[in-house]
């Protein structure tokens, strides 16, 4: 059997980021050689993975990617099992990069299509093997989610734990007020842009409801109809971004929608995602 000395099992341990032990039992079974012991390591690591495959993966990050300059933008959801792991750097990095890739690249319709992509990590591959290879070092479960693509000027945001993210697709205006905006969806959770975006189904009952309550408060039926239309605006405020008040505006009631107009921006369309157990 060839000697393995404490510099080969160093070396394999700065290769793989794996424990010493597990290093030292891989060269041993390999008679020392480095990239067998590797490929021994990482067909080991498949094994205990595909173990574990069934396990949740409520913890994460979503990542945000924006290039206003190209004109392109993207958010991912990168799932593992425990907080700790997506605090970790390689982690949040690796988040980041399939971002990067997803906004800057081909564009991805699938999570599949997107990990087959490089990295914009310089020597790391594609993202699949960036992917696989902190997978094999860190042993919890990852799944990619989703992914979302705009191939248009975007402002983005993401809260500092990676729990929740904000791309927003737009039209003229400035960046700073762009992820303003995505700071107060993150905040106040709209469900659409504008009232025009809601279901009209989920409108109509909710005037229902607002007629009905009207009635049992003794309201003259001649007067409920213009009573309703005026207490549809919370309705439309908790619901549509355009109609909520702006959580920056310095009056205290300026709303997003004036915000924007004033500002020369259009606001197409929005991706909203939280972190929640699956």
């Amino acid at each position: 059997m060839a000697e393995i000395t404490a510099a080969d099992v160093k070396a394999l341990r700065e290769k793989t980021g794996l424990p010493m032990m597990d290093c030292k039992r891989a060269l041993q079974d390999v008679q020392g050689n480095q990239e067998k012991a590797i490929e021994l390591l990482r067909k080991a690591g498949k094994k205990v993975m595909e173990k574990r495959a069934g396990r949740a993966t409520p913890a994460g990050r979503i990542a945000v990617y924006t290039d206003p300059d190209a004109g392109v933008g993207a958010i991912i959801d990168l799932r593992c099992e425990s907080a700790p792991v997506a605090a970790n750097d390689e982690f949040v990095q690796l988040a980041g990069d399939m971002a990067r890739q997803l906004a800057t690249g081909p564009g991805a319709a699938t999570p599949d299509e997107l990990l087959a992509q490089p990295s914009p990590r310089q020597s790391a591959g594609t993202l699949k093997q960036q992917f696989d290879e902190l997978n094999n070092r860190i042993r919890e479960v990852f799944k990619l989610q989703r992914i979302e693509w705009i191939d248009a000027t975007c402002g983005g945001y993401v809260h500092h734990n990676g729990a929740a993210g904000v791309l927003l697709q737009i039209e003229g205006g400035k960046a700073e007020l762009a992820k303003d905006i995505c700071m107060h969806i993150a905040a106040m959770q709209p469900a659409v842009v504008t009232k025009d975006e809601l279901d009209p189904a989920e409108v109509d009952k909710e005037r229902e409801i607002l007629a009905e309550a009207a009635r049992k408060e003794g309201k003259p039926e001649k007067i409920i109809g213009k009573m309703v239309e005026g207490r549809l605006r919370n309705f439309y405020a908790e619901r549509c971004l355009a109609d909520q008040v702006f959580v920056k505006a310095e009056d205290g009631k300026t709303t997003v929608g004036k915000t924007v107009k004033d500002a020369g921006m259009k606001i197409v369309r929005f991706v909203h995602w939280e972190l929640d157990k699956e």
